[in-house]
């Protein structure tokens, strides 16, 4: 896949994430050397992006969870991808990752899991998340600060993953799309 928009070169990545205070491993990814075509979009975006990834309150189960259903439910191969190798090395379990796919009907889940599962996909859906879903999910995470977390998390990679399907952000070449197996989302091919 072809980027529709160019990225920077490695070095002149570099240089803006210097001047931006954000870690060189951040700022030589192609996600960022595409975004950071508008300095200004970049250094909100991967501000946030380092908030919600390296100083989160929020469970990494959980968002990671998140960001992996949004991944498959989207298509975002690149969010599927890239996260596959966070969420195994947080040590979420490969079969727990591979159930967000069809989590309903998965015995791998837990109940933490389901409910905000069940409101991403609320969401993804293009509604607010329902009343009865929102109290499964404060069952669960019940501090306010981490509430807080989970919604901007949530529009966060969503976000993101509309960058990176329309963007057509590639891949770097090492890595192997959709992992573990190679099975695409049905939503990639549309």
């Amino acid at each position: 896949m072809t980027s529709r928009v160019p990225m920077v070169s490695l070095e002149h990545a570099r240089e803006l994430g210097d001047a931006m205070g954000l870690p060189a491993r951040r700022t030589q990814s192609e996600a960022f050397r595409v975004v950071a075509n508008n300095p200004g979009v970049a250094r909100a975006a991967f501000g946030q992006l380092l908030q919600l990834l390296e100083n989160n309150k929020f469970d990494t189960r959980l968002r990671e969870m998140m960001i992996m259903r949004i991944g498959w439910v989207t298509g975002s191969v690149y969010e599927w991808t890239q996260h596959w190798r966070v969420a195994t090395q947080a040590g979420i379990p490969p079969e727990d990752v591979l159930a967000v796919r069809d989590w309903r009907n998965s015995d791998r889940l837990t109940p933490a899991d389901r409910a905000v599962l069940a409101a991403t996909d609320e969401c993804l859906e293009g509604r607010s998340i329902s009343d009865a879903i929102w109290a499964e999910v404060a069952k669960h995470v019940s501090d306010p600060g981490q509430q807080v977390e989970f919604i901007v998390a949530m529009g966060n990679w969503m976000s993101f993953s509309l960058l990176f399907r329309n963007l057509r952000i590639p891949l770097t070449p090492d890595l192997a799309p959709w992992p573990p197996d190679g099975l695409a989302s049905p939503a990639a091919e549309k």
